[in-house]
């Protein structure tokens, strides 16, 4: 189920940020990108709609997933 932006207080959003860059070790590049901008880099994916914070309520957790991603998810389990 995707968790609507609007429904998510900024302190709760940064630190759903935070865990994903944590749990992923996103890979940026060559360049060290400080977390800063890791948060606002997914941040801007999130407000973009490129990607979209989703909770499952099987293993009952919340997780950031490209679209893409999560509509081929929810196309094969369903």
């Amino acid at each position: 189920m995707i968790i609507p932006l609007e429904q998510i207080n900024q302190e709760t959003l940064t630190a759903i940020i935070e865990d994903f860059i944590l749990r992923e070790g996103t890979d940026y590049g060559a360049i060290d990108t400080s977390k800063a901008d890791k948060i606002a880099q997914v941040k801007l994916q999130l407000q973009q709609g490129s990607a979209v914070i989703v909770y499952s309520e099987l293993h009952e957790s919340v997780n950031i997933l490209p679209r893409e991603q999560f509509n081929n998810e929810d196309k094969i389990h369903h």
